[in-house]
């Protein structure tokens, strides 16, 4: 893996080498493998005509996600592309990144529904940038296609994603991807990397009974930990230029470290035992299929320190060596009927198991035993619906745990309707039960009060919520939420504890509340254009209902970009430059505990209400697109500064970051 880059970029020379111009190719030949024809004897005057070449454009480059939804690539420029400019090449309005790339995102907003029935290793803070089965995007192209992703970090490193996608026949698809990164930090001990190997397969037969995809995922993501900002009043608040040098300030550790490593293997196949065609296409009309689906995937959270520290309280021996470990395999049996007056059916039924474990067995000073594992199977059975008709398209899931302690049961049903080609509207209710994460669950430490077994005394969480969407090219987009959860399971520090400044994180434990919380969200984003100018807007709107503050987050975040677009240069390049405006009130933002590499709930600090500016000049060539931004660019004119993405850890100050993404056809 270590010659990977080596040989993309090698590839990408060639393809810059020998190609004249970086475009799509314009013809192909006709893959007639798939076509059946009667032969014919030709008149003693007629020849025979080759078949006329077929025009690519960039709808037959598909990308295919976990869902089965279908795009093509996208190699335009626009507002929502600037967004998506980052870490995790998604936009991060409801996140706050932390001053160093490959760092937690801390909450500027929730969203109870899930996918998963089960429950996670922990550790949720680092996997941010952790590729999960969902996750994966699965690909049909005409021709090879590249795709390159550069950003520039944070003092010594680069951050690279590279994706080949290619296929030896229209059915057989495979695509080979690696992202990787390091970035140094402004602050003392802070470095950040991570390496995240993707492979994919996808393929159908020839007569569209059997269909497969496949990946192989193997993800490795290691941080630096200082704790944080030892004094942060005096050496960030108060704005003093001794410290302007953000490594003179000091930080809680300089030996600590945490790193997650996973690997996967996922397969899904799919054979259909009859399949019928309408007589006037190649549209199926019905089809009766049988398919299988495998999931195996291990990984580990480790938590090192070479001399333990107060910050956690007492420690059991040194070396800190803390590991946490899953195994987890998952196989799901189904029968698939599909219809074209009907819709598509699924019932299926799945088998679980789960190998949650550490190295040792701790008796406290109690006699009480923590064990080592947490070990066991699941069996669930489930069905899935989904129908269009005409403009209305209906979704339905559910699934319902038939034996073992983690998994309940899980609901998710959406019905939308396309108004017309402006205006479409989506209902949705949603609904799960299930444990909280293995770390809330069982953990062992070297540190004595990060040691607990909650199998037996927690309840599972229970959410249930309703939203409405409305996308409108005239009107904008709203979303409005409304969940209400039940048990809902938290790290905190327990209300009637008498903890010494400085020491919060000593009596950090999992925490579950018994009174039922509810969140309202409100969503809306709408840009109005006058010539070449726009003004993009987003505004989102949050409530707490809860008898105890167990869940912080901000009442308004808000963003809003103010930019110029235009062709230039004879429309050789498109430009697209502005300014970004990104705020949200204050309030109690969670702290970041790194030992567990997770978030934690404090109720003493409020953060926020600041503003963070960004000045982008972004442009396009061909299939390149190139950006260049000043991120945070008024925190240079701030002499008091307050803006922090966590308690102790400030945000980024200033910087010019700069970078592209680059698509090859060949």
């Amino acid at each position: 893996m270590k010659y990977f880059l080596f040989i993309f970029l090698m590839h990408f020379s060639c393809i810059q080498l020998f190609a004249q111009e970086d475009s799509i190719p314009p013809k192909r030949d006709i893959d007639t493998s798939s076509v059946r024809q009667m032969p014919r004897r030709l008149g003693p005057r007629e020849k025979e005509k080759e078949p006329e070449p077929e025009e690519i454009t960039i709808k037959d480059y598909k990308i295919i996600t976990y869902a089965r939804d279908t795009t093509f690539l996208d190699t335009t420029l626009t507002i929502q592309k600037e967004y998506k400019y980052n870490y995790l090449r998604k936009d991060d309005f409801e996140l706050m990144p932390f001053a160093n790339v490959g760092k937690p995102y801390n909450k500027l907003g929730v969203d109870f529904n899930t996918n998963n029935l089960y429950p996670s290793l922990g550790a949720n803070a680092l996997h941010s940038n952790y590729f999960e089965k969902e996750d994966i995007a699965y690909y049909n192209v005409a021709t090879p296609m590249s795709d390159l992703f550069f950003k520039t970090t944070f003092e010594q490193g680069q951050l690279l994603d590279a994706n080949l996608a290619f296929n030896t026949s229209r059915r057989l698809n495979f695509s080979i991807a690696y992202k990787g990164f390091r970035s140094l930090g402004k602050y003392q001990f802070n470095q950040a990397e991570s390496g995240s190997f993707r492979t994919t397969t996808n393929y159908v037969t020839e007569n569209g009974r059997y269909s497969l995809r496949a990946h192989i995922a193997a993800q490795d993501i290691e941080n630096q930990e200082n704790g944080g900002l030892i004094s942060a009043e005096a050496q960030f608040d108060s704005g003093d230029s001794e410290f302007s040098d953000r490594v003179k300030a000091d930080v809680r550790f300089n030996d600590a470290t945490n790193k997650i490593l996973g690997k996967r293997y996922f397969l899904d196949h799919l054979y259909k035992l009859i399949r019928k065609e309408k007589d006037s296409s190649h549209q199926e009309k019905t089809s009766l299929g049988i398919g299988h689906q495998f999931n195996y995937e291990t990984k580990y959270y480790a938590f090192n320190q070479t001399t333990p520290n107060a910050y956690y309280g007492d420690n059991l021996v040194s070396p800190i060596e803390d590991k946490a470990s899953l195994k987890t395999m998952y196989n799901q049996i189904n029968a698939e009927f599909y219809n074209a007056t009907l819709g598509r059916l699924q019932g299926n039924i799945s088998v679980y198991n789960y190998n949650y474990f550490f190295n040792s067995i701790l008796i406290n000073n109690q006699g009480v035993e923590i064990p080592s594992r947490l070990k066991g199977e699941e069996i669930a059975v489930g069905a899935e619906y989904e129908k269009r008709i005409k403009g209305f398209q209906l979704k339905a899931m559910a699934k319902y745990n038939l034996s073992g302690e983690l998994g309940g049961n899980q609901m998710n049903a959406s019905a939308s309707y396309m108004l017309n080609d402006k205006h479409k509207i989506t209902a949705s209710a949603f609904g799960s039960s299930k444990m909280p994460d293995f770390n809330f669950l069982l953990y062992q430490s070297d540190y004595t009060n990060y040691n607990w077994m909650n199998l037996g005394r927690f309840e599972k969480e229970q959410v249930y919520g309703l939203r409405f969407d409305l996308e409108s090219k005239l009107w904008g987009n709203l979303m409005v939420s409304y969940s209400t959860v039940d048990n809902y399971t938290y790290f905190g520090q327990t209300p009637s504890t008498i903890i010494e400044e400085g020491m919060e994180n000593a009596a950090i434990s999992p925490l579950q509340e018994n009174n039922v919380l509810n969140h309202t969200k409100i969503k809306y984003a709408k840009e109005f254009k006058v010539g070449s100018f726009a003004l993009n807007n987003t505004v989102m709107y949050q409530n707490v209902s809860q008898a105890n503050r167990v869940l912080n987050v901000p009442e308004v975040v808000t963003r809003n970009t103010l930019y110029f677009s235009s062709d230039v240069f004879k429309k050789a390049m498109f430009l697209q430059t502005g300014v970004t405006l990104k705020y949200f009130t204050s309030y109690n933002m969670d702290a970041y505990n790194s030992l567990l590499g997770d978030f934690y709930l404090q109720n003493n600090e409020k953060l926020g209400n600041f503003p963070m500016l960004d000045f982008f000049i972004n442009a396009k060539i061909q299939q390149t697109r190139i950006y260049l931004k000043a991120e945070h660019f008024n925190s240079a004119f701030d002499k008091t500064p307050n803006y922090y993405s966590a308690p102790s850890y400030p945000y980024r100050d200033f910087v010019i970051r700069f970078g592209l993404v680059w698509n090859f056809f060949s």
